[in-house]
């Protein structure tokens, strides 16, 4: 595709994001779904509601009435989708810098479009051809104003609220001025937390912190945590489809590790999980323990639902699935990533024992991602081809399902490109810091030397 990428279409707003290119999304999706009416979304990024604008009069130019959510979590989106089965438009882009806007496309069932789906609606968008219709069928657009609330009855109705509440939890909770303000707080007392907030105004500006909930962006996390003597710190992206924890030492602890804690309580043996080519190893001790199949995927939450999908068709369970960075979903809830209800779901663990003691089993890999940024493509083409010499003279067997990944038995590296920014993103984990850095650093510098002889 060369539009839409590993979870929908994102860029530097005014650059390779414009209201004019939403407008054509929005036709092309408008005329592929064939529908009368769709959902709009959006997070608390600035730009939001100019690029709103811009899709509601796309929808509209060819005979769309549009349900304008307004700031919401995907999750409280993608559920308004299944609950009134209709596709939605969401503007977001996730856990990207504030410049940044993008959008996600969702089908009448409360899904991500499909890969086959998005490569109809962008074919649309490269040929220009839409249905517009007459002046005397455009659509409307009509403001609903309980998508959250909505939501936010939804996620109560499915956790073990007795069980949260006898534990008598406080939490820390950083939503990142994100659209998971609106909900997570309340959300949260209502299962029995005390509840410490900081970055929880919804701003787009991201004052307080970067979005991504990355350990460096979330120190004043941490130190809320160690001044309030919580139980747990949680951290949202953007739009709040994902949550990353720290633990009652106000530490950060590793999305890879809180994703095999995770998948440690809900598999049973049988079971199938999906992840993502760049898969720590402590999923994969898991899935051995337990006696459960893991599944790899290129990286994205697009192919991971694909998959799912898959082996929902061949009559397998998928109670669990996910990635490393907080993006973690449960399918037989609902097939997205939810925030929120990952929260939920990792407090009911943590009413039972305290965090550390949760993820301990899972912190003896270290992890080292190196992020290298390209301004042409030539630096790119560059890049890649490196990484191709890298892998073939490399003493083990790549595995090429996206990217690069070359596993060595105490440790693996992988190099692949983003399927959302310009950049190659080298990842590694190894049983040491040093080993990992080792060899993260080793394949970045193959990458930089290919471009400094441009």
């Amino acid at each position: 595709m060369k539009l839409f990428g590993s979870s929908g279409t994102r860029g530097v707003v005014g650059e390779s994001l414009t209201p004019e290119f939403v407008l054509r999304v929005a036709k092309a999706a408008g005329t592929v779904w064939n529908t009368g009416r769709v959902a709009i979304a959006r997070d608390t990024r600035t730009t939001g509601e100019m690029f709103v604008n811009a899709a509601e009069s796309g929808l509209a130019s060819v005979g769309v009435d549009v349900d304008d959510l307004g700031v919401v979590p995907t999750p409280a989106a993608v559920r308004y989708c299944e609950n009134q089965a209709v596709p939605g438009v969401v503007i977001t882009a996730s856990h990207n810098p504030p410049e940044f806007n993008g959008v996600k496309l969702v089908g009448d069932d409360g899904v991500e479009l499909a890969v086959e789906e998005l490569e109809r609606i962008e074919d649309h968008i490269l040929a220009e051809e839409f249905d517009v219709t007459e002046w005397d069928a455009v659509g409307s657009v009509r403001s609903v104003e309980t998508a959250n609330d909505d939501y936010h009855e939804d996620l109560l109705a499915n956790v073990d609220r007795e069980k949260i509440a006898a534990a008598n939890l406080t939490v820390a909770l950083d939503p990142g001025h994100g659209a998971g303000s609106l909900v997570t707080p309340d959300f949260l007392r209502e299962l029995g937390c005390e509840v410490r907030t900081v970055n929880a105004q919804p701003d787009g500006h991201f004052p307080g912190r970067q979005s991504e909930p990355v350990p460096e962006n979330l120190r004043d996390l941490e130190r809320l945590v160690r001044a309030t003597d919580a139980d747990v710190g949680i951290a949202h992206d953007g739009d709040a489809d994902r949550a990353v924890f720290v633990n009652e030492r106000g530490e950060c602890i590793s999305g890879e590790a809180s994703l095999a804690a995770l998948a440690a309580a809900a598999l049973e043996p049988g079971d199938a999980t999906v992840s993502a080519v760049n898969v720590s190893q402590r999923l994969v001790d898991v899935c051995e323990e337990v006696g459960a199949d893991l599944e790899l995927t290129p990286i994205g939450a697009t192919n991971l639902i694909t998959r799912i999908r898959e082996l929902w068709r061949e009559g397998r369970n998928v109670p669990v699935a996910g990635e490393g960075n907080g993006g973690v979903f449960y399918p037989n809830y609902r097939l997205v990533r939810d925030g929120a209800y990952i929260a939920a779901k990792f407090l009911e663990l943590v009413a039972e024992r305290s965090a550390s003691e949760l993820v301990a089993p899972y912190e003896d890999y270290y992890n080292v991602r190196i992020n290298l940024e390209y301004d042409e493509e030539a630096e790119l083409t560059a890049m890649l081809n490196a990484a191709a010499d890298y892998a073939e003279s490399a003493d083990a067997t790549p595995n090429t399902t996206d990217g690069y990944r070359l596993d060595y038995g105490d440790a693996w590296v992988l190099v692949r490109p983003s399927g959302t920014e310009p950049k190659v993103r080298v990842y590694a984990e190894g049983r040491s810091e040093e080993r990992a850095t080792e060899l993260a650093e080793d394949a970045a510098d193959a990458l930089r030397s290919a471009v400094a002889t441009l």
